[in-house]
This record gives structure tokens, C-alpha cells and sequence, in this order.
């Protein structure tokens, strides 16, 4: 399931910091039922040691510029949430609708709309286009035995097993780690990806390196729709691997 909201500000503009995911995913926590929040946030879905939120959002877009380390959007400003769990989107608007605004950074913004897209078919290989930087990586240590993060590029061969094994785990967590179709025969490839779409992004006190760009993915059913819902990569839930068909509109007025 996905769905987008629109919203504009009670003033004359928006103004937010370039590193805004944590203030957009702080939003939607605060606007879930709250028992649901706290599962989310404690537990997830459990792979082993490691959790998943399974749900993912985009950038901000609309009209905006620069000025020092903020970004000032005026007029209606829009983005999209998806998630394969759709209890999750179903609370979220629920709980808009009957707020009828949204607070982000302490601003007051009039929640102008929300649109559920109607669910998505594929057939075969989809060329895509990042709507959330992708990210993908490891913990490594290095020399002296200190744990270091590794960041992989879309042409380093790793990037593509790893987001792979990534989307892997979550079909079976989404499934009570139950049997799963095998992943045979699919790929993600870079088709126009340069350094200009690198993306350094900082949530809280890390810093992470992903991607945005045109790719190629192949992937059969669910495997193609968990991407779609649930996002490609790593750190979906701090808003990074959502994409959508390439072809469709909106992301001119990304911030970089």
C-alpha cells in the first residue's frame, strides 16, 4: 500500500533542515495508533538479532530553496509513505484525518490531502527511478579491531547481492519466516547513475552514503512488490529506497 500527502504551511513557507528524514519519520510515528508505534519502534518484524520496520517514504517535493543549511518550501508541499504492511498506512491516515494537519519542526501545516495509489501490477523487468536515495552496507573492522561502516556503490558487485539478500530477509519476516520463493535469475543494474548521485544524508548523529539514479530491476512476484512497498535497501524506515516506475512524474524538485 501507498499513499501521498499533500499539506502547506499555516505561514508563508516551510522551513526545514537539508537533513529532515528523522523530523518526517518522527511525524509518522506520532500520527499511529500508539500501541502500534510502540511495537514498531520495540520490536518490528524480527529477522534473528536484526528488525524490520517494513515501510519506507520519500523525499519532499515541491517548490523550495536554499538558504545556508535549511531548505524554505513554499506552496503545497507533497510526499509519499508505502508499506506492505497496510495496518500501518491504514493508522497513519486515520489518525491525519482526524488531526487534519501535520507538525513538522515545530511548524503548524494544513493537511490538504491524502491519496491512496491503487495497487501496483508488474510484469517483467521495470526500469525505476529513486523517489529515496538506496543504500546498502557492511560493518567491517579495521586494523585495530574498531567497527567501520562501509558503504557500497551501485557498480560495486556487493551492492547488488547485498540489496538482494536484503529484500530476501524481508519477505521472510513479512511471512512469519515462512517458506519463500526462491531468487533465481534477478538483478538491480545502474543504467544512468553518476557521482552527481551520491547523496550524503545525516539522520541523528550517523552519516549515510545512498544513491538516487535510474536503475534496472528484475525480480519476480511478491519479491517485486515488497520492493515497491517496502522499499529497496537498507534503512528504509529512516526514508531512503523508495522508487517508483521510471516515467512518472515528480522528482524534478529534488532537494540535492
Amino acid at each position: 500500500m501507498r499513499i501521498k500527502l499533500r499539506f502547506t504551511s499555516n505561514s508563508d513557507s516551510l522551513m526545514l533542515p537539508v537533513h529532515y528524514n528523522y523530523l518526517i519519520q518522527s511525524m509518522i510515528y506520532r500520527h499511529l495508533e500508539q500501541s502500534l508505534a510502540d511495537w514498531l519502534h520495540e520490536e518490528g518484524f524480527r529477522y534473528y538479532k536484526r528488525k524490520f520496520k517494513l515501510f519506507t517514504f520519500s523525499r519532499l517535493f515541491g517548490k523550495f530553496r536554499r538558504e545556508g543549511d535549511d531548505l524554505v518550501y513554499t506552496g503545497q508541499v507533497w510526499f509519499k509513505i508505502g508499506s506492505p504492511y497496510t495496518k500501518l498506512l491504514e493508522s497513519l491516515a486515520t489518525h491525519l484525518v482526524k488531526a487534519h494537519e501535520i507538525i513538522i519542526n515545530r511548524q503548524k501545516c494544513v493537511l490538504d490531502a491524502i491519496e491512496v495509489e491503487m495497487k501496483k501490477e508488474f510484469k517483467g523487468p521495470q526500469l525505476i527511478k529513486m523517489l529515496s536515495p538506496m543504500t546498502i552496507y557492511s560493518t567491517l573492522k579495521d586494523a585495530e579491531g574498531k567497527k567501520k561502516t562501509y558503504y557500497y556503490a551501485p557498480w560495486e558487485k556487493e551492492f547488488e547481492k547485498l540489496i538482494l539478500e536484503n529484500l530476501r530477509k524481508k519477505m521472510l519476516v513479512f511471512n512469519g519466516n515462512e517458506d519463500i520463493p526462491s531468487l533465481e535469475n534477478v538483478w538491480i543494474k545502474p543504467v544512468k547513475v553518476n557521482k552527481k548521485n551520491l547523496h550524503v544524508i545525516k539522520f541523528k548523529n550517523t552519516v549515510i552514503k545512498a544513491w538516487s539514479g535510474i536503475y534496472k530491476l528484475h525480480l519476480p512476484e511478491p519479491y517485486m512488490s515488497m520492493a515497491y512497498y517496502g522499499g529497496l535497501g537498507s534503512k528504509n524506515s529512516q526514508g531512503f529506497g523508495m522508487w517508483e516506475v521510471a516515467g512518472g512524474r515528480g522528482t524534478e524538485q529534488w532537494p540535492v
